[in-house]
């Protein structure tokens, strides 16, 4: 007996022990080592802005390290082997001007050059290791006649000399789509541990084009939310603005191009938004630093493979770069505001226009008739109510000279008059109403979209994106000067000025005179108003007056209002009255 209850004793001494080894090597070790990673990551930072020195020119700058070129369709510029960094880019398929021969747009620009926008990614040590790691200053190196080109990779090497070798390929298989895979071989007797961190830094403010109608700025999708910082925003903090997310985007946005890093989308981040001034200098950087430090064991290898998107923000490719590598809500890297619903259908609709008819102008106007088919039986029902309006002026003027003191009896008398006649004084608002959310996302495609700009028309329009570039105040241009921009008043203005009044008259005359003389010089102040606008939203909002004074007009003469150019009813009109025939 005494036997078996040994035998049960160092039995259950071995299952404790195995349970509590268990326990430790499979759940207890791994969250302390975690957490341990944690802590070390959490005393480590990317790389913050260095010193700069005042501003010397950019060509200059690009001389001052080797470099490996850069050559696409779309692309043109050059890596810095010095950080293995990405500061010269040129977007070769645009121009700063309609010009064909002005210069290509310079997306990215060396540090130290002005307005210098560069990008660059790399690893930092976690706490405790002391291994020599590549930063912005060491110089890789590159096949002799390295050229990056699409479905041409080029391998960045660099050796520590202490038994740690990097390799680092960088590819374009894509629109505007860096990828980049970073391998660390350990040569060494001893585990390394290294944070992946990818930073974009701006040096000097950019010029904002001050518009409500876009974001351009710090851009990021971190923490399952969209975050838009302001250059403002950071400058005086005195400590970086800091998110933590699983995986997501970030970087730097103008109106029509923008430079965002993607990193691992499986990764756990901290991302920063920060400024400093150095050199009296402003210097702006969005990074992201991995959480969980990657560990290299002696005579193995590590990758790590992210993105960097440095181009133009055409809906098509941001949306396909999206949804192949699986970023959240990469989309919203387009700011399609507060009207997306109908902003982004909007566009969609006017792409597929001009790919029938291959020019956006006449997409816009075939898209402007569409709305009007679409609201076409409430513009009808409010422009009948209009005409009834109409027939009733001749008596709202007498009950104005039955009771000319008591404004009250005129209200009660024009409230009986439109049951009566069953007439409803807001009517002719609801097709006006209906088409405003229309006009916003209009103008929302046509100011931020880089499918319209410099997209032109016919005769004088050559950008649709621009105001219109006639002006009456210099005679159309017979005159070498130009005049202030509140001035601005040319062809297509005055054409949507001339058919908002004809289209006004056509409406009855307010019976309040205040509010008849705002009726009147309402086309003059919206004439001047669009005047800067794009073009493009002129001649819809042109086109559209035209159609409607076609319907209406139209439907008023259904019933049995006659009208002249001014909107009268002509047998209101002494002279236009038709004499009765002499038999």
């Amino acid at each position: 007996m005494t036997d078996y209850n040994n035998k049960n004793f160092i039995l259950a001494i071995v299952l404790s022990m195995a349970i509590i080894f268990g326990w430790q090597y499979f759940y207890a070790g791994p969250i302390a080592e975690k957490a341990q990673k944690q802590a070390e990551v959490a005393q480590t930072t990317a790389p913050a802005a260095a010193a700069q020195p005042a501003a010397v020119p950019r060509e200059q700058v690009l001389t001052n390290a080797p470099r490996v070129k850069i050559e696409t369709p779309e692309l043109q510029g050059s890596i810095n082997l010095a950080g293995a960094q990405l500061d010269d880019l040129h977007l070769t398929q645009y121009r700063e001007t309609i010009d064909p021969k002005s210069p290509t747009i310079v997306l990215l620009s060396p540090a130290g050059s002005p307005n210098a926008f560069f990008a660059e990614q790399g690893f930092v040590g976690a706490t405790g290791t002391t291994a020599k790691l590549p930063d912005a200053k060491t110089v890789w190196s590159a096949p002799a006649d390295s050229i990056l080109g699409a479905g041409k990779p080029v391998t960045l090497t660099w050796d520590n000399g202490e038994g740690l070798f990097f390799t680092r390929e960088i590819s374009l298989n894509d629109h505007y789509v860096f990828t980049v895979s970073q391998t660390v071989q350990n040569n060494t007797s001893a585990a390394i541990a290294i944070i992946p961190y990818g930073r974009i830094q701006r040096q000097d403010t950019p010029q904002v084009a001050g518009w409500w109608v876009f974001f351009e700025g710090m851009l990021a999708f971190v923490g399952d939310k969209l975050q838009e910082v302001n250059y403002t925003d950071v400058q005086g903090a005195e400590q970086p603005t800091r998110v933590d997310s699983l995986g997501g985007w970030l970087g730097f946005t103008d109106k029509y191009w923008a430079a965002t890093l993607i990193p691992d989308q499986t990764l756990s981040l901290s991302s920063s938004f920060q400024h400093q001034v150095q050199n009296n200098r402003d210097v702006y950087q969005v990074d992201y630093l991995a959480k969980d430090a990657i560990v290299v064991q002696p005579g193995a290898a590590s990758v790590y493979k992210d993105q960097l998107f440095a181009g133009a923000k055409v809906v098509r490719t941001i949306e396909e770069i999206g949804e192949k590598y699986k970023i959240p809500r990469f989309d919203l890297m387009i700011d399609w505001g507060w009207f997306s619903p109908i902003t982004k259908p909007m566009f969609y609709l006017l792409d597929f226009l001009n790919g029938l008819v291959g020019n956006f102008g006449i997409a816009i106007l075939m898209a402007t008739v569409l709305v009007k088919l679409a609201v076409f039986p409430l513009a009808n029902k409010s422009y009948a109510s209009m005409s009834k309006m109409k027939k009733l002026a001749p008596e709202m003027a007498k009950l104005k000279e039955l009771h000319p003191d008591d404004r009250a009896k005129q209200q009660q008398g024009m409230m009986e008059l439109y049951k009566r006649e069953k007439v409803s004084p807001v009517s002719g608002c609801l097709p006006v109403v209906v088409q405003i959310p229309v006009f916003f996302s209009l103008y929302k495609v046509i100011l931020t979209s880089i499918e319209l700009r410099h997209a032109p028309f016919y005769g004088w329009v050559h950008d649709l994106s621009a105001a219109d570039p006639t002006n009456l105040f210099n005679l159309f241009g017979l005159i070498p000067w130009t005049p202030p921009l509140f001035l601005a008043l040319g062809i297509w203005p005055i054409l949507m000025g001339v058919t908002m009044w004809i289209q006004m008259r056509l409406n009855p005359t307010p019976p309040d005179p205040i509010q008849a003389s705002l009726f009147n010089w309402m086309p003059v102040m919206f004439t001047f108003m669009l005047g800067s606008f794009p073009v493009g939203l002129v001649i819809y909002w042109a086109w559209s007056n035209l159609l409607s004074i076609i319907q209406q007009s139209y439907i008023m003469k259904r019933h049995g209002t006659e009208i002249d150019l001014f909107g009268n009813i002509a047998e209101s009109v002494p002279f236009l009255k038709k004499k009765p025939k002499v038999t």
